[in-house]
């Protein structure tokens, strides 16, 4: 089965990636491409429709990324969002100007000429806007859809070119009727089908594998991760015992993880899957180390070295299984981005791996899509709905040196702090929640005794894609029931914080 296509060139903007699972959410596949893509490239693949993303930069800017002008010869229909809709314009012989005073926020807008953009929409709504730049003349052919008191030219278009732009962004929450205009687009204008499912991409992914595979033998690094969770049983569903799955157990887990993997995927669904107790050698690696960006390292290298252990037991292979997502196959594959931390996935298994091929049944989804299609499957919402955890686990929530000790310390105060969240039913609202021991001590008092022992930070964030991100306002009564719990429960723990820092400046993680 061949999807419907729509491509989204990215112009670097914050929301580039939303703008994609909008556009998915909507049950239309779409791709984010460099905003490069030639329009001879662009042909060739046929999409039913372009988005043009937003970008920090003026269209006059001596280095701003432009496009080829055939691009909107094409026949193709395009949506230009801010500086997307900026380009056009500018492109096509508009003019775009300074504003008097750039818009940021919320903003009323009316609809000043019926399109079918504004099917099923009242004449006025709120939109959300960011510029400092804007369209103060339109091509020839275009005309004004949409005005704000103060931007003039708010949604304009050719409508039988069918080519649009909009000065603000419709992917954002804020913009009241935004999904709605992009819905619009989609099916009135570019003619989508709705022909993008989780239980089709099931169905198709099983049935491809399942043809690549034949009589070949596969394997899979088992993590107990969502990604790597969903990846195996795809491939599990499609051809069976033909998959081994290994799972190192390296001692850094969440409580009672390793043996929550074992029970769910070998004893439930019957996987072939083999689990590697290593725990002692990756403490033994660690002792005496507190940077963090070394432990990453050893924890990685360790972990290939145990792994191709297993699989020299195993022996050849025709294939390995990967649980690489988009939002990985995209930060990989564009780069001028400054590097913030190593990727928390392990990476260097192929080159200690005996095999032909990678099978990657993920890449082209986000997480949001990976946890419908593990649903689609039958697995619980225990596993779909997993918190998400770096590759070196718990050790880069332990600031400084490792040790069985702070191990369990940071074990139970985590899994207070993730039940009392989940009793409190908000484990769906809050993107990522984990608990993180500081290595500071306080002074505190327990029962008759004075003590002085550590202190666990709590971090909760808001987020749609991980890019950015803002602390979650968790009520007060559900923290004070986790401090509490954690202080007369866990040991060697007398004080508890909450990190009200949003990224940026601050990354989601403490390591």
């Amino acid at each position: 089965m061949t999807h419907q296509k729509v491509l989204v060139l990215d112009f670097g903007g914050q929301y580039n990636q939303l703008i994609a699972r909008r556009v998915r959410d909507l049950k239309v596949y779409c791709e984010l491409v460099s905003c490069e893509m030639s329009a001879e490239k662009i042909k060739a693949e046929a999409p039913i429709g372009l988005i043009f993303t937003g970008g920090p930069n003026s269209v006059y800017d001596e280095n701003a990324p432009q496009i080829e002008k055939e691009i909107l010869s094409l026949g193709i229909p395009v949506l230009g969002i801010c500086y997307g809709g900026q380009l056009i314009a500018h492109t096509l012989g508009g003019k775009v100007e300074h504003a008097p005073a750039s818009e940021y926020g919320r903003r009323e807008f009316s609809f000043v000429k019926q399109s079918p953009l504004s099917e099923d929409l009242p004449e006025k709504s709120v939109c959300w806007m960011s510029h400092t730049d804007r369209v103060t003349a339109l091509p020839d052919g275009f005309e004004t859809l949409a005005s704000t008191q103060s931007c003039p030219i708010t949604i304009f278009g050719n409508l039988p070119k069918k080519i649009y732009g909009v000065q603000f962004h419709p992917e954002v929450v804020h913009s009241v009727c935004g999904n709605k205009i992009l819905e619009n687009f989609l099916y009135k204008v570019c003619g989508a089908k709705g022909d993008w499912t989780m239980k089709n991409f099931a169905q198709e992914q099983i049935r491809k594998i399942r043809e690549k595979v034949g009589d070949g033998r596969v394997l899979c690094a088992m993590s107990g991760g969502v990604d790597s969770a969903v990846a195996a049983t795809l491939v599990h569903k499609a051809v069976g015992d033909k998959l081994t799955c290994v799972f190192v157990d390296h001692g850094l887990h969440r409580k009672d993880e390793p043996e929550e993997v074992m029970r769910v995927f070998r004893d439930g669904l019957g996987m072939n899957l083999i689990k590697a107790d290593a725990g002692e050698r990756f403490l033994a690696r660690l002792s005496g180390v507190t940077d963090p960006e070394r432990k990453r390292r050893i924890i990685g290298e360790e972990f290939i070295k145990v792994f191709e252990e297993e699989a020299k037991k195993i022996g050849a292979v025709d294939f390995l299984v990967q649980g690489t997502i988009y939002p990985d196959v995209i930060e990989s594959g564009k780069g001028k981005s400054a590097v913030i931390k190593s990727h928390h996935n392990v990476g260097g298994l192929p080159s200690v791996v005996d095999f032909k091929e990678i099978i990657e049944p993920l890449r082209d989804l986000f997480k949001d899509e990976v946890r419908k299609v593990g649903s689609e499957l039958g697995l619980s919402d225990g596993i779909v709905w997993r918190q998400p955890c770096p590759g070196p686990a718990l050790a880069i929530r332990i600031m400084g040196e490792v040790t069985r000790e702070k191990l369990e310390t940071l074990r139970d105060a985590d899994a207070i702090f993730r039940e009392e969240i989940k009793n409190a039913g908000l484990e769906r609202e809050i993107w990522q929640y984990f608990a993180v021991l500081t290595d500071s001590k306080t002074v505190g008092v327990q029962g008759d005794f004075r003590t002085y022992e550590n202190v666990i930070a709590l971090r909760a964030i808001t987020s749609v894609d991980a890019m950015t991100a803002d602390w979650a306002r968790i009520p007060f009564d559900v923290l004070e029931k986790v401090s509490t719990r954690i202080t007369n429960e866990v040991k060697h723990a007398n004080r508890i914080v909450y990190d009200i820092t949003s990224k940026p400046p601050a990354t989601i993680e403490w390591e």
